[in-house]
């Protein structure tokens, strides 16, 4: 004779979906539901990661339309300055005093990323706005590819995750009242059990 004993029974898979006599309504709605927040949170993190996508490229594609690259000169000698950590694009320049000329004709003066020993009067782009204002180089290429990317994975998960966070807690509730109704069936059933084991 087979040794049964630590053997676990053969694992039945859709059994929420099969016709049998221990299928209880409960068992079918759970199997319903988690096929509706499965579908649901890939459709809805789809759609909103899409959206979110298209939002940052929108963004960047207005600021690259907006800013403009301009001629500036530096104004102080930068051979002393301390280097600013190096960014994700891999600049490490140092903070200085620009020149630079605005749409208008007049002449303005700001600070911005220049090259790290850059002598008084050398020659750098800085991008301006259409007021002629310093403004941040906008994203380009590869990085403007990764900022698209990262928010439009990072908002899909998101919105997939509460999606699948609400069915976990909704059939949480089914569990306890499941549970519930368990509990209350066994204690009318109970006390027949007992009376034919003790009669």
């Amino acid at each position: 004779m087979a040794r049964t004993h630590g053997a676990r029974p053969p694992r039945v898979r859709l059994w929420r979906w099969r016709r049998n006599p221990l299928r209880r309504r409960g068992d079918l709605a759970e199997a319903w539901l988690l096929l509706a927040t499965l579908v649901l949170a890939l459709l809805l993190g789809a759609f909103c990661g899409l959206r979110a996508a298209g939002a940052v490229d929108g963004s960047l594609t207005e600021r690259r339309e907006r800013s403009h690259p301009v001629r500036a000169v530096v104004a102080e000698d930068t051979a002393r300055t301390p280097s600013a950590p190096v960014t994700e694009d891999g600049d490490g320049g140092v903070w200085a005093k620009v020149r630079w000329t605005a749409p208008d004709g007049t002449g303005r003066t700001g600070r911005a990323r220049v090259e790290p020993g850059s002598a008084a009067g050398t020659s750098v782009t800085v991008w301006t706005d259409s007021s002629g204002r310093l403004v941040a180089a906008p994203a380009e290429g590869a990085e403007a590819g990764f900022q698209i990317v990262m928010t439009g994975v990072t908002v899909a998960g998101a919105a997939g995750g509460l999606v699948l966070l609400g069915g976990r807690l909704v059939r949480a509730r089914m569990e306890r009242r499941r549970l519930a109704e368990w509990e209350a069936e066994w204690r009318q059933v109970e006390p027949g059990w007992r009376r034919r084991m003790t009669g």
